[in-house]
């Protein structure tokens, strides 16, 4: 696997495909540019997601990430390119991006982004006393 920043995503078999679970992922460190600036953006991204038949490798999501680090984005774009090459790359039952950016002028963003397969159901939540 290379150790340079790139878009490829790498993925392998879920080991537990007969079942939901959530896996969570945070990638504290992301950054891109700002579109009009050209200066940095920082952002933490939590994902969540219920696997099907793949999970994404989390050193090819690491060097992903990093390959924004150079590319101007709005927030909501970038938010949402991420979110869709995961959905393609694993096609996940469930999947929730978050992307938290720090604050730029005064102003915080939040942007959320979900995926829902076809047909999957959520689990009940168990709520004990």
């Amino acid at each position: 696997m290379s150790t340079n920043p790139n878009r490829e995503l790498e993925v392998f078999d879920n080991p537990q495909p007969e079942r939901d679970y959530t896996i969570r992922i945070q990638v504290p460190e992301f950054t891109c540019l700002c579109p009009k600036t050209g200066q940095p953006d920082f952002a933490e991204l939590t994902l969540e997601y219920i696997p099907d038949q793949l999970c994404v490798e989390l050193k090819s999501l690491k060097l992903y990430a990093w390959s924004f680090r150079e590319q101007g984005a709005f927030h909501e774009d970038v938010t949402n390119l991420i979110h869709q090459d995961l959905v393609a790359a694993i096609a996940p039952r469930f999947m929730r991006l978050t992307a938290t950016f720090n604050v730029r002028g005064g102003i915080y963003t939040t942007v959320v982004v979900e995926h829902r397969a076809d047909g999957w159901v959520p689990p009940v939540p168990v709520t004990l006393p």
